[in-house]
């Protein structure tokens, strides 16, 4: 009889046994998702990978999980990459997933809608992020593959337009399932990097799939993240990626991207002939300015003794009319004493200043008069300084013939 072993030595040995078989340990397995479950402590992901005939339990590791640039979702079909064998505790034949992408053109739409919902409420799509490239740079760092075409292009367009500005590649992987964490690292790499003053993350075109790897959160996240500004150049003018929209600047092309980091020499060329025609004219007016002066130096000596006469001629004039005012104040000062004085006498002469002293004034009709211009039955009236009186005159006097006589 032969020997037995238990369900654990029965399940261990069958691990090793997978363990031991390489198509199993590097797999690239298409299916649709279903019972999908996220542990709420563990972060782990649990699900079923299925397709129209067979079905298999699949789990992929929070570490694993992190790196996940979209969503996953119940009928959602995926590409998992990873490895299979048994779960000895169960005994249950089941998927490891390493990593994972969505196939197919509605899943991938779906994972890239939701990726671009999360990051534009973030604000990492917000206008004000966005940075402006240094003007004239001296040094462009550049995440690419160091054997594809964009790097070429990069090179040949800035060798033409601005060849003292210096390339700095990180080289990476543009596509594969080690891409994400290439381009990611390439990005961080050059933002530590203290010479360039912008990076350049580019590759040139190819179908959808091969771009996508530029949909991730962490690249998306890392270039948001830079000190320096970003400009995003992914396949062509008709590819649009997230890494795009997180760009401070995006640029339809690798050749495009390159036209837009560096000025045209041709241009500054220009430019600066331009400023040295007007420098020379400005030098020429200048030298025409001081000739001119240099001529009127030989009359600006007559002008100023002309106008030492005149100040001269100023200060015996101001003196004369000073001399004016005070002939005149004094001329003033004695009219005002005569006025003075002739309002005294005609004060002293006024008739209603003899009624102050007991006198009285006659008037008939309200006019004055003398006693002689009085007959009899008339009425007048007696006006003193303070009162009047109404009178009939009774009869009128001549007082000189009386005296006469």
């Amino acid at each position: 009889m032969a020997d037995y072993i238990n369900v654990t030595s029965l399940n261990r040995l069958a691990r090793q046994v997978l363990a031991q078989c390489d198509p199993l340990n590097d797999l690239i397995v298409c299916g649709e998702i279903s019972g999908f479950t996220r542990h709420y402590k563990s972060g782990h992901l649990y699900f079923t990978l299925k397709d129209e005939n067979a079905s298999i339990k699949t789990v992929m590791f929070r570490s694993q999980a992190q790196l996940l640039n979209f969503e996953p979702q119940n009928g959602m079909l995926v590409l998992v990459y990873g490895r299979a064998t048994i779960y000895e505790r169960d005994g249950a034949f089941q998927l490891y997933a390493d990593y994972m992408k969505p196939f197919g053109a509605g899943a991938a739409q779906m994972a890239f809608d939701a990726l671009y919902k999360k990051l534009e409420a973030e604000g990492l799509f917000a206008p004000e992020r966005k940075r402006p490239l240094p003007a004239v740079p001296r040094c462009i760092g550049v995440v690419t593959s160091k054997s594809g075409a964009a790097w070429q292009d990069v090179q040949n367009v800035i060798r033409r337009r601005w060849p003292m500005v210096k390339l700095l590649l990180a080289p990476v992987s543009v596509q594969g399932i080690e891409a994400e964490k290439s381009i990611t690292e390439g990005i961080r790499r050059l933002d530590r990097d203290p010479r360039p003053d912008l990076i350049l993350v580019t590759r040139g075109g190819g179908s959808k799939e091969d771009l996508w790897v530029f949909n991730a959160e962490r690249i998306a996240r890392a270039a948001a993240a830079c000190r320096k500004p970003v400009v995003s150049a992914v396949g062509h003018e008709i590819d649009t990626s997230i890494l795009d929209y997180v760009a401070d600047l995006r640029a339809p092309t690798p050749s495009a991207a390159a036209e837009l980091c560096v000025p045209d020499q041709s241009d500054v060329r220009q430019k600066i002939f331009i400023l040295q025609q007007n420098i020379q004219k400005n030098i020429q007016n200048r030298c025409k300015l001081c000739y001119n002066r240099f001529d009127q130096l030989a009359t600006a000596q007559l002008l100023q003794r002309q106008h030492q006469q005149l100040a001269r001629r100023e200060r015996e004039l101001a003196g004369l009319q000073a001399a004016v005012q005070q002939a005149a104040q004094h001329r003033m000062q004695d009219a005002q004493r005569s006025l003075q004085h002739a309002a005294s006498v005609a004060q002293s002469l006024s008739p209603y200043a003899v009624l102050a002293r007991g006198y009285t004034l006659t008037e008939r009709n309200g006019v004055p008069c003398s006693v002689e211009a009085l007959h009899p039955g008339e009425a007048v009236t007696l006006r003193g300084a303070k009162a009047a009186a109404e009178c009939r005159i009774e009869a009128v006097h001549n007082l000189e013939k009386q005296t006469g006589e």
